[in-house]
């Protein structure tokens, strides 16, 4: 069996009041860093996985060290584990791109399985490279627990996916700073143990 246990990362400038961050490499800040810090400290007293997986993004592989020094394990940065890909929304406020483009930004919260981002990727995509690397990673680890730190964005859709719920679904998820979901995977089984566990943070 492999665990998969799936983080998002700490608290980051531009969640309140919200941007759309997507792959601006913003650093964690003082509150990120300690989530950080509770995070591993809940995982390790737990589990005991063998890797870290993290989004190549500085808040991302920021909070996988967290987990990673304390679990005593290795943590590795995989382009696949990328943010979703805002394109020309990415890194402007929600009221800026209300104003600008008031349909797509309405759809968006609406029907968001129908949203292409402008220059930027839609959920389809993000979907399709987000289940390749999960699917690498059980190959990888067929009866190992392993982390995966990664975004609002790309924690939703992975479970999404392993929940078998279409992408129309995507709000009904919440992923805060430093959630933590559980995840089992035997022989194709998929079984979900928590979703954005976040008692250990207050």
């Amino acid at each position: 069996m492999s665990k998969i246990l799936i983080v998002r990362h700490g608290h980051v400038e531009g969640i309140s009041p919200e941007r759309f961050r997507g792959r601006q490499d913003v650093p964690l800040s003082g509150l990120g860093h300690r989530q950080a810090g509770a995070v591993a400290a809940r995982i390790v007293d737990e589990w005991q996985p063998v890797a870290i997986y993290t989004s190549p993004l500085i808040r991302c592989i920021k909070t996988g060290l967290a987990v990673s020094k304390a679990c005593g394990v290795s943590a590795e940065a995989l382009a696949s584990l990328n943010d979703l890909d805002y394109g020309g929304w990415q890194w402007k406020t929600h009221e800026a791109v209300r104003a600008r483009w008031p349909e797509e930004f309405a759809m968006w919260f609406r029907s968001p399985q129908s949203v292409r981002f402008p220059g930027g990727e839609s959920l389809d995509e993000l979907g399709v490279r987000i289940a390749q690397v999960s699917g690498e990673l059980l190959f990888r680890h067929p009866m190992d627990t392993i982390v995966i730190v990664g975004h609002d964005s790309t924690n939703r859709t992975l479970l999404l996916q392993w929940l078998g719920l279409p992408l129309s679904a995507y709000w009904r998820l919440a992923q805060d700073p430093c959630g933590l979901s559980e995840v089992d995977v035997s022989e194709g089984e998929i079984r979900i143990r928590r979703i954005n566990e976040t008692h250990y943070l207050r």
